[in-house]
């Protein structure tokens, strides 16, 4: 049978979300279209996500608070409307075949964030700067994050790998003062050593760098958001 790589990209988005959400003290839940969170979840990340495109909005609000600054990632982009709530923005669902190269060209050595210390550099490059503390030390129990550092040791391109089903998802790839190229370049070699033969899914709301790097688009999502009476 055939692998439907939307819904295990979706999945998999799921329970990134769900990891994030734990790392903070939060419960989500899965039901059988939906999972969400009955709590605001943290920045960033939706209160709800849909995993079949045969969920309606009234399973996706069904458990969540819905008021102000609630989010809802509608991952078949399947509503035309969700009451109270706008299009945040929408992005393009990618699918990789598993990569086998794993040597990267240039000057950073890649590896695992290991440490809480190394997170927080971690977080403050892809960030910007900005110290938000959404990376929490628990994350590193259920999900590999990656870094790219200069022999100086900064840490200077980075990505999550989470693995659920067949997959693994990449997200927050980031370059910081680099080409995102080399960030994806090196997310790919990282992807060899800890997931081998492993296929690859993520979203992209500019899939350009990633269609570079081997990945195909397969589908559209929105994220819908209620900016509340403020």
């Amino acid at each position: 049978m055939t692998t439907n790589w939307l819904l295990e990209a979706a999945r998999n988005n799921a329970e990134w979300c769900d990891v994030m959400c734990r790392a903070h003290g939060l419960t989500g839940a899965f039901g059988p279209r939906v999972w969400s969170s009955p709590v605001r979840t943290p920045m960033y990340y939706p209160d709800a996500v849909t995993l079949d495109p045969a969920a309606t909005a009234g399973e996706a609000l069904a458990g969540i608070d819905a008021g102000d600054w609630a989010s809802i990632k509608d991952s078949f982009a399947a509503f035309d409307e969700l009451p109270g709530f706008e299009v945040l923005f929408e992005a393009e669902w990618i699918h990789r075949d598993p990569p086998t190269e794993s040597a990267v060209d240039g000057d950073l050595v890649w590896g695992p964030v290991r440490d809480p210390d190394e997170l927080r550099a971690w977080e403050l490059a892809w960030s910007g700067g900005h110290d938000q503390e959404l990376f929490k030390a628990a994350l590193l129990d259920d999900v590999s994050v990656v870094r790219g550092r200069t022999a100086e040791g900064e840490i200077v391109c980075g990505a999550v790998l989470n693995a659920s089903g067949e997959v693994v998802g990449v997200s927050n790839v980031f370059a910081s003062g680099r080409e995102l190229d080399e960030a994806w370049a090196g997310v790919l070699a990282m992807a060899v050593r800890l997931f081998p033969r492993r296929p690859l899914v993520g979203y992209e709301t500019e899939t350009a760098t990633a269609l570079r790097h081997g990945f195909t688009a397969i589908g559209p999502l929105r994220v819908w958001l209620n900016e509340g009476a403020g």
